[in-house]
């Protein structure tokens, strides 16, 4: 009789494990589809609009900073839409205060392209611009 428990036994442990693959691996996936980010040059970077605004400067540390330009500093929910070896594309949401959709193509580590859409503060915004890294911060 109880040999019939254990193999009970671990089929449940097998189904236990499986639905927990099932579901952190999505989650890991999100965390991990930043990783071209982490690999820019940290440091003062600045960042020229093609519109013709003013140039912005930014401290990177992570990486991560050139996703929210418009809703920087904020918390915001991070969806990873696309994660390639040169190009990241992340769509946000602020509860309350809008959201965006930041695409960034890496040239070098040094150097981005920039182009992000969305809604802040009730208001459109889109533009494009490069990142470049300019000095230390």
């Amino acid at each position: 009789m109880t040999r019939g428990i254990f193999p009970k036994l671990a089929s449940a442990k097998a189904a236990v494990a499986i639905v927990a693959t099932a579901i952190t691996l999505p989650l890991a996936a999100q965390s991990v589809g930043l990783e071209m980010l982490q690999g820019l040059s940290r440091g003062e970077w600045t960042i020229k609009y093609r519109n013709g605004s003013m140039d912005e400067k930014i401290c990177v540390r992570t990486g991560e900073e050139l996703i929210q330009l418009r809703h920087n500093g904020s918390t915001c929910d991070r969806f990873v839409v696309e994660d390639v070896a040169t190009k990241v594309t992340v769509q946000y949401t602020r509860p309350g205060d809008g959201y965006g959709r930041t695409n960034i193509r890496r040239e070098t580590n040094s150097l981005v392209q920039l182009e992000s859409q969305g809604i802040s503060s009730g208001e459109p915004f889109q533009f494009s611009a490069e990142a470049r890294l300019s000095g230390t911060c």
